[in-house]
């Protein structure tokens, strides 16, 4: 069994911009970094004391995705989605990184808008991290 194998259906786009989550907003919440993003789920590093947020747990996460312009211009434009952790690994002693699927899609694929602007253009051959 080859166990290199990626189950992943959708590219991830990398970036490193904050992502602020709480199992519930009314509470104070932590601020993380955003590590890679799909349109189902994102993964992000965080202080290991901050929240204590486990696996199986859901929390709401808010955030800006960059959203590419068919003239290479984008925006950031901001989400809150709640989700469920599905995974924790410590990075060492003083970071973590959350994995989270989010109970509600995001209305695009973040890494593949380069993908979908380079196919109207033969000549570009932007091609988004592979993970």
């Amino acid at each position: 069994m080859d166990e290199n194998t990626d189950r992943r259906t959708e590219k991830r786009l990398r970036y490193y911009w904050p992502i602020w989550f709480a199992e519930n907003f009314d509470e104070s919440l932590a601020q993380g970094q955003m590590v890679d993003l799909s349109s189902r789920g994102a993964a992000f590093t965080c202080y290991a004391n901050e929240g204590r947020p486990e696996i199986g747990r859901d929390i709401t996460t808010r955030f800006s995705v960059p959203r590419y312009g068919p003239d290479d211009s984008f925006d950031m434009e901001s989400f809150t989605r709640s989700g469920r952790i599905c995974r924790i690994q410590n990075v060492n002693h003083f970071l973590r990184r959350i994995a989270v699927q989010f109970a509600e899609s995001l209305p695009f694929k973040p890494g593949e808008q380069e993908t979908e602007h380079a196919e109207s253009d033969p000549l570009q051959t932007l091609e988004p991290a592979q993970a």
